[in-house]
């Protein structure tokens, strides 16, 4: 055992499926300052450990779970935590978080995270408790859903489910359908790149932390509480006006579709009367729900009963704004029961609910206009919000039966499989990906920095007020030079909270954020030092991207994906006509080379990275 630090355990677990082998590595004071936590940690060892020419299925392919200095504390949210890899979608690097317990119950096991290489010889799950970890037979989990190993395992070990968190593969992972997600502590999600995929190449079904007795220490409690109060206030108060406090993210949607962000029927139009039909407003009026926190959270996290006719009895997380959106106006479905029956699903099978829900819009507007036919689907009668047909859909692509088998390949990979006009179709990156489920031709920012990002998901956009850093804020959300410019100012940001180990809807106040950490770690960061570690992460990862064979040429969107739109508020606004322009504006205020989107020299000189420079030049 490591002597732990300020907010830090002081150690890494590390697990070798390979040759079947567990140990512990100190990670050093300097090392958590430079890099933080979250994803912090994990750019730094899965650029340390995969050199080019690994491939996301390859044992040599890394794993890394880590939680940050706020991880375990009592501020709001903080059993977040990250999960870096090499992942399916893009072929280069993913990051993507999670909240639930995991991410405390690591800290208070004495882990700040868990790197895993390696593939095993046959199915096991990791199971770690007081300072310790060892793999177990998880032959007898396979096939079984997300939900049900939760239950499994608890009854296994023989603890009251509440005293572990389990995040775990569905069959989705098990048959590595590329978008496969990684799914815990009933209906959380790390979804984006596929993690799920990998963990399904290297056979570990499951991870497991019991909460254990070790405490975080921490340099000055009332600094961390003061902080913890402010974080609590602006949410209730400030974020997003207080909607996301009282009714869940999915109370934004009614403000998304008075803006034209909310996705309709595959982004053929921006009109949907029936829209606040899906509301989180008219879903807590409507169901019995009751609350379903995470660690220390704040936020008033539901589950959600249905209560009459045939889903009578039905019980699920309730579902988040992107499900909300990409279960209902997105397959055109204004049925609230049949966008909690598919989000439950999605998660029970490991699927990424994003990359989901744009693969059957997309599917739908195929069979609508004869591009493919019911019969190419299996039979599958795939029309505009039909719910029974898309369960059948998605059974078919997790175990990859049928047409299930191509259609798990994501919507980029399925329409250059179909062809003719389908690929103009789909809303992708060129990279890979699908972006959140958002109509992001309403919001540049977002649809700016999903295409540049090193994640396969947003990296930069609307982290903090650019007014921090003395540059005006965002006044015109289809200003080229606006909307690129605060992205790249206050670029950075959003990695800094990834590093931390909290939730990002109870990181909303920058400030007090700031607070908080310094008060459990000592230090005296201040918005430069944040944004300076945050950014450090975005070089890190992209110097890896490069090395896995990025072509800047590929951050681009889909023909789809930079549409203008027809109709509805954002009815004529050209992002494409602006792209090329606002790709180089961003890269010349990150500081990297304007024609081939190379970090330059002296930006990594800058973030103590000089010793990536001989590998680009």
């Amino acid at each position: 055992m490591s002597d732990s630090f300020f907010g830090y355990a002081g150690q890494f677990l590390r697990v070798d499926l390979s040759a079947g082998e567990i140990s512990a590595q100190p990670i050093s004071p300097d090392f958590a300052a430079k890099w933080l936590g979250g994803t912090g940690f994990g750019a730094k060892v899965l650029s340390d450990e995969v050199p080019a020419g690994v491939a996301w299925d390859h044992p040599q392919n890394r794993v890394i779970v880590a939680s940050g200095p706020l991880g375990a504390t009592k501020v709001s949210g903080t059993g977040t935590f990250s999960v870096v890899f090499k992942g399916p979608m893009t072929n280069m690097a993913g990051a993507s978080q999670a909240s639930g317990f995991l991410g405390a119950f690591l800290k208070f096991a004495g882990f700040d995270g868990v790197v895993v290489q390696g593939a095993a010889s046959d199915w096991c799950y990791l199971f770690i408790h007081d300072g310790q970890a060892e793999l177990h037979d998880a032959r007898h989990l396979v096939g079984m859903d997300t939900w049900e190993v939760e239950d499994a395992i608890a009854q296994e070990l023989g603890v009251r489910p509440s005293r572990i968190s389990v995040y775990s593969i569905g069959l989705a992972g098990e048959n590595q359908v590329r978008y496969a997600a990684l799914v815990g502590d009933k209906g959380h999600v790390a979804a984006h790149n596929g993690i799920g995929a990998v963990l399904g190449a290297k056979k570990l079904k499951a991870i497991v932390v019991s909460r254990g007795s070790q405490q975080v220490a921490i340099s000055d409690v009332e600094h961390v509480e003061e902080g913890a109060n402010q974080l609590r206030d602006h949410a209730k108060t400030k974020l997003a006006g207080g909607l996301i406090y009282k009714y869940g993210t999915g109370g934004q949607l009614p403000g998304l579709y008075a803006t034209g962000m909310l996705p309709i029927k595959n982004y053929t139009t921006n009109v949907f009367p029936l829209y606040n039909s899906l509301s989180g407003q008219t879903l807590r009026e409507t169901f019995e729900t009751h609350p379903h926190p995470c660690w220390a959270c704040n936020m008033h996290v539901k589950m959600v009963k249905i209560t009459e006719g045939p889903n009578a009895g039905f019980e699920s997380e309730e579902p988040e704004l992107e499900g909300l959106n990409g279960w209902g106006s997105q397959i055109g479905n204004s049925d609230l029961e049949g966008v909690i029956v598919l989000q439950d699903l999605t998660d029970r099978l490991g699927l990424d609910l994003n990359e989901s829900t744009w693969t059957v819009g997309w599917l739908m507007e195929c069979v609508e206009k004869g591009i493919i036919t019911h019969a190419d689907l299996d039979g599958i009668e795939l029309t505009w919000g039909n719910v029974p047909a898309v369960e059948a859909l998605l059974h078919k692509i997790a175990r990859r039966e049928g047409c299930g088998n191509w259609l798990a390949e994501g919507v980029m990979r399925a329409s250059a499989k179909i062809g003719g006009e389908a690929p103009n179709l789909g809303v992708y990156t060129l990279k890979g990906a699908s972006p959140r489920e958002h109509d992001h031709r309403a919001r540049w920012y977002e649809l700016l920095d999903t295409c540049l990002s090193n994640t396969s998901t947003i990296e930069a956009s609307f982290g903090m007020p650019p007014d921090l850093q003395g540059y005006p804020k965002l006044t015109d959300p289809f200003s080229p030079e606006q909307v690129s410019t605060v992205n790249a100012v206050t670029g950075g940001w959003r990695q800094f909270e990834d590093c931390l180990g909290i939730c990002r809807f109870c990181s909303a106040n920058p400030m007090a954020v700031l607070e908080a950490v310094n008060g459990v770690t000592g230090w005296q960061l201040g918005v430069a030092d944040a944004l300076t570690i945050g950014q450090r992460v975005i070089n890190q990862l992209r110097i890896f991207n490069f090395r896995h064979g990025l072509d800047p040429k590929l951050e681009a969107p889909s023909p789809r994906y930079q549409s203008t739109p027809q109709d509805g508020p954002a009815q004529g606004r050209a992002f494409s006509e602006n792209f090329e322009w606002m790709k180089r504006n961003y890269w010349q205020k990150m500081g990297w080379d304007t024609e081939t989107g190379k970090p330059l020299p002296e930006t990594l000189e800058r973030l103590g990275l000089g010793e990536l420079v001989a590998e680009l030049y």
